[in-house]
């Protein structure tokens, strides 16, 4: 069986097709380093994707500054940066077992419920006013906290931050008569209110009209006896109308209590209370005048008395006064 030749290849078609690769597609030795390019993006792309995170972030800004402004950021701040004096409290008193209470709840479980102040601005010390949450604050240093959660509220007026400690206190707090009628006062002496009826429209306008009328009431009280008082509090609202009307109805009793509270100086509500119910020893009255005429003779010796007050009971008095000298 004869072989066929077998003729050597022909590199022609090899070069020919070396030489025509599409121009598109990528090869090793187009990449010297083995890093292929970095396809840039167009201008246009890049400065709208730059825009629009930047609008985000101002977006972001501005929603979290409306949320502090209108106080629906809690955040923290130092207990020293806070003011418990800046608004004249409401309340006067703590219960010693309710404040022990609230201590022993912060160390087991920390501050639940942010206290409220608003920012008193550059160069204020303390930098915060406290609006409520007296209770809270005083408690959180007693555990010796550093910080207090708080919310920055922004009234527009002097007037909305005492409305806002005033009605957070009749939620959470047992405020007597005495104290809610002294913040009234106090916030009429600051100016706060031009009158008593918007005073107590304003920050008590969410109670009863019974109940305001009677907070009116206990304001003569507060008005009288505010700086004699140890034990303000302590009255109850029966004992204080009483005081009232009785304050109403006699001119010097006001001075006649403060004189008698500055000398006794009570030191328990019981007695400081006893001090204001007493009433005045009706004064003992003179005796009667006698009628009667006395004469007496030199030469006998004698005294005659004779008169309409003559009779048994003179004569027991003579002779007692006789058996006296």
């Amino acid at each position: 069986m004869a072989r066929r030749r077998l003729t050597p290849p022909n590199p022609a078609p090899l070069t020919e097709e070396k030489d025509t690769i599409p121009a598109g597609i990528e090869t090793k030795s187009m990449f010297p380093m083995g890093v292929a390019r970095t396809v840039s993006r167009p201008p246009i792309a890049q400065v709208a994707g730059e825009a629009s995170a930047l609008s985000a972030l101002e977006d972001l800004t501005a929603e979290m500054a409306r949320a502090r402004a209108e106080g629906r950021i809690v955040q923290r701040i130092a207990l020293d940066d806070i003011a418990v004096d800046h608004l004249m409290r409401d309340r006067m008193t703590v219960d010693g077992e309710e404040m022990e209470g609230l201590v022993a709840s912060i160390r087991a479980r920390g501050q639940q419920v942010p206290v409220e102040v608003l920012d008193r601005g550059e160069g204020a010390v303390p930098r915060y006013g406290l609006i409520s949450g007296w209770r809270r604050v005083f408690a959180l240093r007693e555990t010796g906290a550093e910080t207090a959660l708080a919310i920055l509220r922004a009234p527009a007026t002097a007037a909305e931050a005492y409305v806002a400690m005033v009605e957070e206190n009749e939620i959470r707090a047992d405020i007597s008569f005495y104290e809610r009628a002294r913040v009234v006062v106090k916030a009429l002496e600051q100016g706060v209110y031009p009158d008593p009826k918007s005073a107590l429209q304003g920050l008590f306008g969410n109670v009863s009209r019974a109940k305001r009328s009677k907070i009116k009431s206990f304001m003569t009280i507060v008005s009288a006896l505010d700086g004699a008082l140890r034990f303000p509090a302590a009255i109850s609202e029966k004992a204080g109308l009483d005081l009232v009307r009785r304050i109403e109805a006699e001119p010097d009793l006001t001075a006649r209590l403060t004189a008698r509270l500055t000398e006794e100086a009570p030191h328990t509500p019981g007695a400081e209370l006893a001090i204001l119910a007493a009433r005045p020893e009706p004064a003992t009255p003179a005796p009667a005048r006698i009628e009667a005429e006395a004469h007496y003779d030199p030469a006998t010796r004698t005294i005659r008395i004779s008169g309409a007050g003559v009779d048994e009971a003179l004569l027991a008095a003579l002779r007692r006064w006789l058996a006296a000298r």
